[in-house]
C-alpha cells in the first residue's frame, strides 16, 4: 500500500519534468528535407497578358464630343452607344447632297421626256443618268458620314480604356474607346532565335504570375513561324482558361515544359532575400544556421531550383522569418 502511495508522486513528477523540457526545447518553425524529385524541364519566357477579342473603337467624322457613356471597367453589349460626336458639319452635307440628288432627279426627268419627244440626244439623256446615279452615290456617302457621329461597341465585353474625354476633338482615326472581350486572355512571349527549336518540341505550356505566384496551365499554343529582324525573337501564344483576376497588360512568365529530369528543389517561402542574395536556414543537431544558395529558374510546380549550396538530405526551415526571431529569443 505504501508502495502504490510513493509511485503517484513520482509519476508526476515524471510528467511535470518532461513537459518543463518540452516547453523549454527551441519551437523552430516547420521544416522540409529536401531530396531529388522528377520534375518538368523547361524553357521560360517573358510574356504579357492580351485579350484574343479586342477591339479600339474610333470615329469616321471630325467633331466636339459631346457625350460620353462609357467608363473603364464598364461591361458594354454589341451594338450600345459609347459616345456622341457634335456632327452638324455632316449633316449640312446630308442637306446638300439630298438637294442635289432632288436637281438631279428633276433634271433626268425633264430630260428623258425630251428624248421621248425627239428634242434632246441620247448623249443629253447619258449625261442626265450619268449625273443621278453620282448624286445618288454622294448622298448615300454623306448619309453614311453622319451616322458615324453615334459610336457603338462593336463587340459586348468590358471597356479596356477610354482615349477621349467630353468636349474632346474627334477626328478620323483617332481612337475613343478600346473594349475587350473577358472570356479569351492569352500571354504573348517573345523567344529568342536561338531557342525557337526548343520551343516547337515542347510539349506543354505553364504561365506563371511571380508577383501572386499564382500558375495556371495554358489549353494551348501556338509558336509563330516567322521572326522579328529587328529582335530576332520568335512570337509564341499561350491559351489561358477562364481565370478570376486577369486582364489585359499583365506582366507574365510562361514557362515551355520541353522534357523531365531529377532536380532537388525547395519552396519559395523557405528564402530569404537580401538584394540579389539569397539564403535559407539549415537545420544540423536542431540547431539552425543561415547558409547562401544559389538558385535557378522556377520548376513548373512552382518550386525553385537549387543549383548549389545545400544537398540533398538537408533538411530547411520553411519560415526563415519566425526562425530567425526565435534563434534572437534564446540567445
Amino acid at each position: 500500500m505504501y508502495q502504490n502511495i510513493l509511485i503517484y508522486p513520482m509519476k508526476l513528477l515524471s510528467v511535470f519534468l518532461a513537459l518543463v523540457a518540452v516547453l523549454s526545447a527551441p519551437s523552430f518553425a516547420q521544416t522540409r528535407t529536401l531530396e531529388l524529385r522528377e520534375v518538368a524541364t523547361t524553357l521560360p519566357a517573358e510574356a504579357v497578358i492580351e485579350a484574343t477579342k479586342q477591339a479600339t473603337v474610333a470615329t469616321q467624322v471630325s467633331g466636339r464630343i459631346v457625350a460620353v457613356n462609357a467608363e473603364p471597367g464598364q461591361r458594354v453589349q454589341a451594338g450600345q452607344v459609347l459616345m456622341r460626336i457634335d456632327a452638324r458639319e455632316a449633316a449640312e452635307n446630308v442637306a446638300a447632297a439630298r438637294a442635289q440628288l432632288a436637281q438631279a432627279e428633276a433634271n433626268f426627268t425633264r430630260t428623258q421626256n425630251l428624248f421621248k419627244q425627239k428634242f434632246v440626244s441620247q448623249a443629253a439623256l447619258d449625261a442626265a443618268e450619268a449625273t443621278l446615279k453620282s448624286a445618288r452615290a454622294q448622298a448615300a456617302a454623306a448619309g453614311a458620314g453622319a451616322s458615324h457621329a453615334t459610336v457603338t461597341a462593336p463587340i459586348g465585353g468590358i471597356v479596356a480604356q477610354r482615349h477621349a474625354e467630353l468636349g474632346d476633338l474627334a477626328t478620323p482615326g483617332k481612337p475613343l474607346v478600346t473594349i475587350f472581350a473577358p472570356g479569351g486572355l492569352r500571354a504573348i512571349a517573345s523567344i529568342p532565335q536561338f531557342k525557337l527549336k526548343d520551343a516547337q518540341k515542347a510539349t506543354a505550356a505553364r504561365v506563371e504570375f511571380t508577383e501572386s505566384r499564382r500558375w495556371l496551365d495554358g489549353t494551348r499554343f501556338e509558336v509563330l513561324p516567322t521572326i522579328d529582324a529587328q529582335s530576332h525573337t520568335a512570337t509564341a501564344r499561350i491559351y489561358l482558361p477562364d481565370a478570376e483576376g486577369l486582364v489585359p497588360g499583365m506582366a507574365a512568365r510562361v514557362h515551355f515544359v520541353t522534357g523531365r529530369a531529377q532536380k532537388l528543389t525547395l519552396p519559395p517561402q523557405a528564402v530569404l532575400r537580401r538584394g540579389e542574395i539569397s539564403a535559407v536556414y539549415v537545420l544540423k543537431d536542431g540547431k539552425p544556421a543561415l547558409r547562401q544558395v544559389r538558385l535557378g529558374e522556377p520548376v513548373a510546380d512552382g518550386e525553385l531550383e537549387v543549383l548549389s549550396g545545400i544537398a540533398a538530405g538537408e533538411t530547411v526551415s520553411l519560415d526563415p522569418v519566425k526562425t530567425g526571431i526565435e534563434m534572437k529569443q534564446q540567445k
